[in-house]
């Protein structure tokens, strides 16, 4: 039976080793892995995410019709229900650049499910190759699902393509992965409060 009560490689240092070992060729794995440098490695390489519970009383007076916060920063989205019974932490998309990132408090101003797409004027000018109107489908950008807020062209909304959470990738919309922005799409009530940090 082995003893692993002095093994020094914590989950998190497995996890890294593993992922390591899928992205370099076997052979080069061949030789023993010094657990002291993928600890040194797990220092600097961070999750893109910082998901961490938050408590809705910094940013809203109430939670009376329920309360989204989103931010930025760490590319969460937090959802408080009005009795505060359910609360829900989603990792994100974010919008790629400042200048098409809007902060504040809106809310949400119609909900939809199956939601078309037309790129914005802004869009069409830096990417005048893309389509007028995509259908609701798999080709959508918006996913599944899509949460209008009170600001003209933006939505926290489901991605097909699941390679954008976690990252800076959006033109300003929030995005989640589509089975989160489904849940919480029968969460949220029209009229809930929405903060973008």
């Amino acid at each position: 039976m082995t003893d692993f009560s002095n093994a020094k490689l914590n989950r998190r240092a497995f996890l890294g080793a593993t992922a390591a070992a899928a992205t370099f060729p076997a052979a080069s794995w061949a030789e023993e892995v010094d657990p002291s440098a993928l600890r040194s490695q797990e220092q600097v390489t961070r999750n893109i995410s910082s998901f961490r519970s938050l408590d809705w009383r910094p940013y809203f007076s109430s939670t009376r019709g329920g309360a989204i916060l989103v931010d930025l920063t760490s590319r969460a989205l937090h959802y408080w229900s009005p009795d505060q019974s359910v609360y829900k932490l989603y990792p994100t998309s974010v919008p790629i650049s400042e200048d098409l990132t809007r902060r504040g408090r809106t809310s949400v101003a119609r909900k939809v499910e199956g939601p078309t797409w037309s790129p914005t004027p802004a869009m069409k000018r830096r990417n005048p190759e893309w389509p007028d109107f995509v259908p609701a489908g798999p080709d959508n950008p918006l996913g599944t699902h899509a949460l209008y807020l009170g600001w003209t062209y933006y939505r926290i909304h489901g991605t097909h393509d699941t390679r954008k959470i976690g990252r800076k990738s959006s033109n300003g919309c929030i995005g989640l992965y589509n089975e989160h922005i489904a849940e919480l799409f029968s969460l949220v009530r029209v009229g809930a409060q929405v903060l973008l940090i």
